[in-house]
């Protein structure tokens, strides 16, 4: 039996359509073979949550987000339907809480009640929205900024009155000249050790000039060794005490030095005979006939 070509091309676009389906609900996480019960509950906030959120229970998952929609007829409000176990029965009075991670995303909470009796399915659940983690971390801040900022803005001031402050300007510009000079003694560093090896050099002929000279002085000193030096010490010290015996005589009154460099009338007296002598001496040449009538003056 032959099929004609349009009756293959609108099966297979059957079958891809029905893939498609299959495929966007599989990736959705909604397993549409499985049984399950549908429950309603009403939101005025439901930032975050999305078709095929997980619905858990106990911290299990028990069903999926199915459909969010406006309440046209009741202003300010989104429904959002679930679809739980089939198995699950969910007592009066039960809550769906809708809460958020750190990251945003929203998942329903059910939370039951003790109630005995329950639900009918397709009924509305009491619908309620938890304060999420940033929420909570903004009330915690907020007092704690709040406070802070005071803080902050006198901790501003200082520090623009510490960089305004002419003080603080100088020192900038004395490490500014500090740092100069660093990279000035840095290259004279460079240029001395770039000229060690001639410095080397002359040090090392300095030293070989010390060996000779340190040589020579040993040969000095052997030689002064066999110098007769304790010799002519007691003979420099015999000297010595010859001239203080002279001087210790010429001090004394009872000679004639000592007299004569001591006694004043001594000294005047013989001071008073030089001068006569030389009166003497004077007339003697100008008169000398008067004292030697022999000689003839030419």
């Amino acid at each position: 039996m032959k099929y004609s070509k349009e009756l293959t091309i609108g099966v297979s676009v059957l079958v891809a359509g029905i893939l498609l389906f299959f495929g966007i609900n599989y990736l959705k996480g909604i397993n549409i073979f499985r049984a399950s019960n549908y429950y309603y509950a009403s939101y005025t906030n439901v930032a975050g949550l999305s078709v095929s959120a997980p619905v858990t229970l106990n911290g299990l998952k028990v069903g999926e987000v199915r459909e969010v929609a406006y309440e046209y007829d009741n202003p300010g409000h989104v429904s959002v339907e679930m679809s739980l176990d089939k198995n699950i029965k969910v007592p009066s009075g039960s809550k769906a809480v809708i809460e958020s991670d750190i990251l945003g995303t929203a998942t329903i909470v059910l939370k039951f009640s003790d109630n005995a009796e329950s639900h009918t399915v397709g009924d509305r659940l009491i619908g309620e929205t938890a304060p999420s983690m940033l929420d909570g971390i903004s009330s915690t801040l907020a007092p704690a900024a709040e406070s802070i900022l005071p803080k902050v803005d006198s901790l501003l001031s200082s520090v623009n009155r510490l960089v305004s402050d002419s003080a603080l300007l100088a020192s900038v510009k004395r490490l500014d000249a500090i740092t100069a000079n660093l990279e000035a003694t840095t290259l004279y560093l460079n240029r001395t050790l770039s000229t060690m090896p001639a410095t080397m050099k002359t040090v090392n002929g300095v030293a070989v000039n010390l060996d000779s000279i340190t040589s020579d002085l040993a040969v000095v000193s052997e030689e002064l060794k066999a110098l007769p030096l304790k010799q002519t010490v007691d003979n420099v010290n015999a000297i010595t005490s010859n001239v203080n015996d002279i001087t210790t005589k010429i001090n004394r009154p009872d000679n004639t030095l000592g007299l004569l460099l001591n006694d004043r009338q001594l000294y005047d007296r013989v001071n008073g005979v030089a001068g006569s002598l030389d009166s003497i001496m004077i007339e003697l040449k100008q008169n000398p006939k008067k004292y030697i009538p022999s000689i003839k003056v030419f």
